[in-house]
């Protein structure tokens, strides 16, 4: 008899799901617990990546293969300036088509709906040379091009439905920019970040005028573009030998000028570790809540675990049962984790005009660390399990 029952007992009976299921409340909660913590990583996580992608959208849009910077530039929205003399410097480099110059800062400008002020970035460039890969800026160059003129970011963030709609109509609205009268003619689309609410994109004189202390002869940033078939890296390690003696320029293609972006919000700014860290917390947190789970499980058990051993089952078989229950809870409590998460993406999308969006890969890497999260606090509540002695328990 006793030989039938382990013969049953080594098919493998699910005895992490019966242990689980048989006290029903209690892993409910746990469920939830590890749903919560699910939730604090896809919001840091998702906070984290909305950090990285609208603060490079504009540098996705530019329309330019290498880029000139100040060697005291921060960020996209403090760039300094640098000689506009070395963009017809780097004029002379074989494979460079073009090479303009942008300005950026950041104003006060005022809702025309609301009266309120908020912060918005400003972009300069040459309307007779498209800057940007977007259809709608492109089409309306010559818009900007008109005194005090310029295009307004749809995706901006605050009360512009009604002013959109007047835009969208075919009128144009004024507002007010330092003491300076203003006409939005034209819109287009980018979006918010987290330096700005949202951007203008106007002509270079245009920018001059707004801002009278910018010197035509300095540019906050130099974009290049190559001829058809040019090697954007030789390019670059070309103008670097170049313009090398020069101290007051640096030298970027595209992909690092995004990643210096990303760099500076992710290593110099306090916005950035603290989004790592609320991830790192979430895990932490879930870590906790499933060992409580299974370490209160395994002592509820304990004899069940000793006859078990006394039964000649290994260690190993023990663990087993204890990390099915883990598996088991990291599978099921992540379904609602990212159900929630996907819901406070949408929520905090619309309040923000931030890209914040649920990501395969977003959810693959949180379903990873809730299953190594499990394991953790599982591999911690078998101790006990692996020291109990038979002879101990009756």
């Amino acid at each position: 008899m006793i030989g039938l029952i382990t013969q049953q007992l080594r098919r493998r009976t699910p005895l992490g799901w019966l242990q689980l299921s048989h006290q029903k409340g209690r892993f409910l909660v746990a469920l939830a617990g590890i749903a919560f913590a699910d939730v604090l990583m896809f919001l840091q996580l998702g906070f984290q990546a909305a950090l990285f992608n609208s603060n490079t959208r504009l540098h996705i849009a530019m329309q330019a293969d290498i880029f000139l910077v100040s060697p005291q530039a921060r960020n996209l929205a403090y760039l300094t300036t640098f000689p506009r003399r070395r963009l017809f410097q780097a004029m002379d480099i074989p494979g460079v088509k073009s090479a303009e110059g942008m300005y950026i800062g950041i104003i006060d400008w005022k809702n025309p709906q609301t009266s309120k002020k908020t912060g918005l970035l400003v972009i300069g460039i040459n309307p007779n040379q498209p800057a940007f890969d977007l259809p709608e800026v492109n089409r309306q160059l010559n818009v900007v091009k008109l005194p005090d003129t310029v295009l307004f970011d749809r995706g901006s963030q605050g009360d512009y439905a009604k002013i959109i709609a007047q835009i969208d109509e075919g009128k144009s609205v004024t507002t007010e920019i330092e003491r300076r009268t203003i006409t939005v003619s034209g819109l287009y689309k980018v979006g918010a970040s987290f330096i700005a609410d949202g951007s203008l994109i106007t002509s270079d004189q245009n920018f001059l005028r707004l801002f009278p202390r910018q010197q035509a002869n300095s540019v906050n940033l130099g974009l290049i573009q190559l001829q058809p078939g040019s090697d954007p890296q030789k390019v670059s390690n070309l103008l670097k030998s170049y313009l090398g003696n020069n101290q007051d320029v640096k030298v970027f293609t595209k992909e690092e000028f995004i990643q210096f972006e990303k760099d500076h919000w992710q290593k110099s700014t306090p916005i950035g570790f603290i989004f790592s860290l609320g991830a790192a917390m979430g895990f932490m947190v879930g870590v906790i809540i499933v060992y409580q789970v299974l370490s209160t499980d395994v002592n509820a058990h304990m004899k069940e675990y000793a006859t078990f051993k006394a039964m000649g089952y290994r260690n190993a078989y023990l663990l087993g049962v204890v990390f099915e229950e883990a598996i088991i809870m990291a599978v099921l409590g992540f379904l609602p984790g990212i159900g929630v998460s996907v819901g406070l993406y949408a929520l905090t999308r619309n309040a923000t005009s931030l890209p914040l969006f649920m990501t395969i890969a977003r959810a693959i890497q949180v379903q990873i660390l809730t299953i190594i999260m499990c394991i953790i606090s599982g591999t911690i509540a078998t101790r006990k399990v692996q020291s109990a002695d038979p002879a101990d328990m009756f």
